[in-house]
């Protein structure tokens, strides 16, 4: 090696650590800094630093981590000032110490060992390459033990072992100069786990390979849980272990072990395993806990269930006689639909909020979750016959549909997105035909919240009675009562409705359904925005103390548990990230996250760029038309920018982001294009050249159900029409003070031109505006929630307001209203 580095070499190749250290002491040096540099080689012609470049310069200060030193040194760079250039200015600066930085060390490690995962039986090889003045020579370390006959760069240990994993770190001496290598981590897999049989593990290109998977389990209270997954690969891969979909706190190892188990740690387990630039997923499998039986024997002694039949001429008596019975689902499952983007009908807001928010509280209760935004009626037909499948005899089922509504003669109808206006009964679901159905699958309870209005609608005259059975096991919370409204809080951001505002905070209970369905109705009842405008009603025929926090298990159904959890596995796998190479030596990671179960987020980052390139970018389009995607809200430097609202905390940083919407509308395989631009610092600044490439990411998320295909034949659409007594419907109270029937019809007779067309909501957010900051609420009432059209004669009012039966909220209790809001939040100021 030569005293100094290539003279010939341009500064704009220098090492990034090198460039990072000259630009400290330039900066911070006032004499000997940037700004005397920058005089220094603008007196030389050649490379015309002008006056401007500096000022340029010092506006860098004003940047978070900006670099006046950096941006001058890029400037010397592109009008090319080469080492020798660079060395003779700080020469003459006389800055000693920034040239220093540009002399090589004494002893300088080229090559550092990298960490790695392998098998048990391979071949471990670490290497470290290091250059001095003098002979170099080498020691390896295991932990702070020397490895025996170790005094070469490099390591080799054939074959492997489990105990040959750990950290390891080479020492390299040339003279009297002495140097470490960075930590090496090696871990070792051991196969005798499950693994895919027939495959191979050794990574020789060191991209990360799945070799072993975790297992089904089943455990009683107070024993441990053991989970171990792993993969090969170089560097060694991180670990997150997730429970229903959520991250567990603390988990990041390749084993997983929880001692002393709870009913609580019963779940959905799965792992994600990333490395520098890919990221995949282990299957995910349920554990069962089961509550150990205990049993008292004369003497004082106690057994265990798997002990009562071992004992022999003694008498038992079972402890559980005097406690309550444990009841159990065989599964939980639940349906999540939110309708917001209404084609003929006012907009929504809220349900994209509320579907989210309880769709990662239901998933920590154990249920498989499955949340659609925005389904025209026969993807919300298509998406309850999925629904349907997943039931069997003994599972928890949950429904949750939030967006515009209304009930005739006891009976539910949810509206799609595409229902006409005025839309009847052929054009909505009916809730109570889903109850029947899920009535013949033998469910262990059924749960509807139906976050929607209850009014009338005048234009649909049909009684689609449906029979239903008897059953003690059917809930129905509707987030308002018979005949009226419901709200949604009104802000410049998202917020929840007001009945999932409540309700997320009691879903978590330990506690009857009903219980908690009357603790929300209670909170409900104390908030003055709503407080005789909306009440959570009730109807129960529930006989049994069946909560939602119930433990799964599946008995004999183990194997349909499984099917049926595997099916909904396939239709919630992310494709996985992936790192595409272009021609210029680029490199993008693309990866993926779910916001939704029909909702796909793709973002691009640039993992490396070419030296001698001063730009690049990478972007994704050509999308599937069937997706309808907006160019304009593509490709965001922020995810809020293309409507990534709820999981934009959750997404890596620095990237482009693009948002995929109705992914249940996606007729064939996902496919789209790449582009990757880039500018050269030889061009001019607005030439640029484009690379692309073709991905294929298969049918994403719930796009593998074929949600958009022809409603089938034994659709929830095929009974509606069964006569049925709508008297016969279960109903349970949470109390007189919660039956807050809204009888309006006295404001009939207001004036209704206070109400223009393009108010189909009643908003009071711009008189709160002063007090609250921008926070009021907004009505939907039965216009704008149901979609239907007034009749007006020469006086602007109604033609028959008994026949059209349309409350209208008169100005007088919009003032009312908001002074009551108003003077709530004050008082919580208080």
């Amino acid at each position: 090696m030569s005293e100094s580095l290539e003279r010939s070499t341009k500064i704009n190749l220098l090492k990034e650590s090198i460039v990072k250290k000259l630009c400290e002491l330039l900066d911070k040096s006032n004499n000997k800094g940037w700004r005397k540099l920058g005089e220094i080689v603008g007196n030389d012609r050649r490379f015309k630093v002008s006056s401007d470049d500096m000022e340029m310069c010092s506006l860098r200060v004003l940047e978070i981590e900006g670099s006046p030193s950096l941006m001058l040194l890029r400037l010397m760079g592109e009008r090319g000032c080469t080492m020798g250039h660079l060395m003779d200015y700080l020469q003459t600066l006389g800055n000693l110490e920034a040239l220093q930085c540009l002399k090589p060390p004494p002893l300088q490690i080229l090559i550092q060992p990298q960490s790695v995962a392998l098998i048990c039986g391979h071949n471990l090889r670490l290497s470290c390459h290091a250059v001095g003045k003098t002979p170099v020579q080498y020691q390896w370390f295991k932990s702070r033990e020397e490895v025996p006959n170790s005094s070469s760069p490099e390591l080799l240990i054939s074959p492997v072992q489990l105990k040959d994993a750990g950290f390891y770190i080479c020492r390299v001496n040339s003279g009297d100069a002495c140097e470490f290598s960075q930590w090496a981590q090696v871990d070792v897999l051991n196969l005798t786990m499950s693994y895919a049989p027939g495959q191979s593990y050794q990574s020789l290109d060191g991209r990360l390979k799945l070799a072993i998977q975790p297992q089904f389990q089943r455990l009683h209270v107070g024993e441990t849980l053991q989970m171990e997954c792993g993969a090969v690969g170089r560097p060694v891969p991180r670990y997150q272990w997730h429970k229903n979909g959520v991250p567990i706190l603390n988990a990041t190892k390749r084993k997983l072990i929880i001692p002393l188990v709870i009913q609580d740690h019963h779940g959905r387990y799965r792992c994600e395993i990333s490395g520098s630039t890919e990221r995949m997923w282990t299957n995910e499998v349920d554990v069962v806990i089961a509550p150990r039986i205990s049993v008292q024997i004369s003497g004082a002694m106690e057994c265990s269930e798997d002990d009562i039949y071992a004992i022999e001429g003694v008498s038992c008596e079972l402890f559980l006689n005097s406690l309550p019975e444990q009841l159990y689902a065989t599964d939980k499952v639940a349906l999540l639909i939110g309708n917001l983007s209404y084609q003929n009908h006012p907009q929504l807001k809220a349900p994209m909020v509320d579907v989210y928010d309880l769709t990662n509280l239901l998933r920590q209760l154990n249920f498989k979750v499955v949340s659609l935004l925005d389904l025209t009626e026969s993807e919300m037909r298509n998406a309850v016959d999925e629904f349907l499948l997943l039931l069997h005899k003994g599972v928890y089922g949950l429904l949750y549909y939030a967006g515009h509504g209304y009930e005739n003669y006891g009976n539910s109808f949810m509206v799609p997105v595409d229902a006409p206006n005025p839309y009847h009964s052929a054009n909505c679901l009916c809730v109570q035909s889903i109850l029947k159905l899920m009535q013949e699958k033998e469910t262990g309870l059924n749960v509807f919240l139906l976050d929607m209005c209850r009014k009338r609608n005048i234009h649909d005259e049909s009684t689609p009675n449906i029979v239903l059975r008897v059953t003690a096991n059917i809930v129905f919370g509707y987030a308002t009562c018979q005949d009226a409204e419901a709200f949604e809080l009104s802000s410049t951001g998202f917020t929840n409705g007001v009945f999932v505002k409540f309700l997320k905070k009691r879903l978590m209970d330990d506690e009857k359904i009903t219980v908690v369905l009357d603790r929300v109705a209670e909170d409900m009842g104390q908030f003055d925005a709503t407080k005789g405008k909306q009440a959570l009603e009730i109807r129960s025929s529930l006989s049994e103390r069946r909560a939602l926090t119930d433990p799964i298990l599946p008995g004999d159904s183990a194997d349909v548990v499984h099917a049926h959890s595997h099916q909904w596995a396939k239709a919630h796998e992310l494709p996985e990230s992936m790192c595409l190479n272009f021609d210029c030596g680029a490199q993008i990671k693309l990866g993926f996250a779910a916001e939704f179960s029909n909702v796909l987020v793709i973002y691009t980052h640039i993992i490396k760029m070419p030296e001698d390139m001063s730009f690049c970018q990478a972007h994704v389009t050509d999308f599937s038309l069937d997706l309808d995607v907006d160019p304009k809200e593509m490709n965001r430097e922020t995810p809020e920018e293309t409507g990534i609202y709820l999981l934009s905390s959750s997404l890596p940083q620095h990237c482009l982001y693009t948002r995929l919407s109705s992914l249940q509308k996606l007729r064939e395989e996902l496919v789209f294009t790449v582009y990757l631009q880039g500018t050269f610092t030889a061009m001019e600044d607005d030439d640029s050249i484009f690379w692309s490439k073709s991905v294929n990411i298969g049918k994403p998320l719930i796009a593998r159900l074929d949600l958009h295909r022809a409603v089938r034949r034994n659709s929830c659409l095929q009974t509606c029409m069964i006569p049925h007594s709508p008297s016969q419907s279960p109903c349970h109270s949470p109390g007189p003070e919660h039956h807050h029937h809204l009888h309006q019809g006295s404001h009939q007779a207001q004036d209704y031109n206070r109400l223009s067309p393009q108010h189909r909501y009643l908003d009071i957010s711009e008189h709160a505006q002063g007090a609250v900051g921008g926070c009021g609420f907004t009505c939907y009432d039965h216009l704008s929630q149901c979609g239907f059209e007034r009749t007006y004669e020469s006086d602007g009012l109604p033609n028959s307001p008994g026949k059209l039966s349309i409350p209208i909220e008169a100005t007088e209790d919009i003032t009312e209203l908001q002074t009551v809001f108003i003077n709530s939040l004050h008082l919580q100021q208080q």
